[in-house]
């Protein structure tokens, strides 16, 4: 459930509560009339489920609310009313299953910023990798994989690609392209050094490496895997389940794909640069499309229980006004 937080101009306050009043996944209607101080207008509170959230947003904005006034969401963690379960159990579909279109926009799209974070976590993870390349350590791959940031602005693309959002999309696809280069320079350098140092050498990439030698030989399962991932990755991100998204992160070879390359052509040995190379570009572009697909069909079942909900849920609350 989402708590809602409304300002709306005096002259379209009860536009917005009719609105609210009508909905049938709406709980604890308030309004408090000349509240809002800015912008200036009545404050209206209401709590909605997620599976009728996307509905309310979209019909506040097609009122302007948000021109002349604003519209902010939390989530409720608890909830103890009998008007929320009527709620629930009148509107279409489930919770956890529902998409809030609005909320998922704005989560991905603050990862497409290039911040220092972002590229230090990136770089990080890719040295890290690199490490586990040479020493054909699992392990080390595996918490790469887990401290790479780069599904943020990959989930970014596909949600700005299904909604047309070119500003994003050059945002997302920008913070991919620097991270991954600026994270293979420094995993370079760093393998240069270690030689220098001689912790590492070029025998050691060149030795067989059974565990880890999957990460630049890509072949028809790459797709399978990366396809799957994306879809993974796009349901954990909608229904917010951070703990299958942590198993996505580790089920796709990004990062150590990039620390592959960073390490072979540090050594000069690019036929496995080249082999690590087409792994990262197949990986990025199977989680795309994968992600493009499922934020499709997750989009068109919702409009398709929208439209044959709406109508009879509108009609029986005229039927049974709130309060009457």
């Amino acid at each position: 459930m989402l708590h809602l937080r409304i300002i709306a101009p005096t002259d379209e306050a009860e536009a917005v509560t009719d609105l609210l009043a009508e909905e049938a996944g709406v709980a604890h209607l308030a309004v408090l009339p000349g509240a809002a101080r800015r912008p200036p207008g009545d404050l209206i509170l209401c709590d909605v489920v997620r599976e009728s959230a996307d509905q309310v947003l979209r019909r506040l904005q097609e009122l302007g609310v948000e021109a002349r006034g604003g519209i902010s969401a939390d989530d409720v963690e608890l909830t103890v009313s009998a008007a929320a379960e009527k709620a629930a159990r009148e509107a279409p579909g489930h919770g956890e299953d529902a998409v809030v279109w609005d909320e998922i926009a704005a989560k991905t799209g603050e990862q497409t910023v290039l911040t220092g974070t972002y590229l230090v976590l990136i770089m990080v993870a890719t040295m890290i990798a690199g490490v586990g390349v040479l020493l054909d350590q699992p392990i080390l791959i595996v918490g790469a994989m887990v401290v790479g940031p780069e599904f943020g602005p990959l989930a970014a693309l596909c949600v700005a690609l299904l909604r047309r959002n070119r500003r994003i999309i050059v945002r997302s696809v920008h913070a991919l392209v620097v991270g991954f280069l600026a994270a293979m320079a420094v995993t370079v350098l760093s393998t240069w050094a270690l030689t220098a140092a001689g912790l590492v050498g070029r025998q050691m990439l060149l030795a067989e490496r059974p565990l880890t030698d999957f990460i630049w030989r890509p072949d028809a399962l790459s797709w399978v895997i990366g396809l799957l991932a994306g879809v993974a990755g796009m349901l954990s991100l909608t229904a917010k389940k951070s703990g299958s998204l942590v198993g996505v992160l580790i089920s796709v070879t990004t990062v150590p794909a990039a620390a592959n390359v960073a390490v072979a052509a540090a050594y000069g040995v690019w036929h496995e640069a080249a082999g690590s190379a087409l792994q990262l570009v197949i990986n990025l572009c199977a989680i795309v499309i994968a992600g493009l697909l499922t934020l499709g069909v997750q989009q068109l079942w919702w409009w398709n229980v929208a439209r044959r909900t709406t109508g009879p849920v509108r009609a029986s609350r005229r039927r049974h006004p709130v309060g009457g």
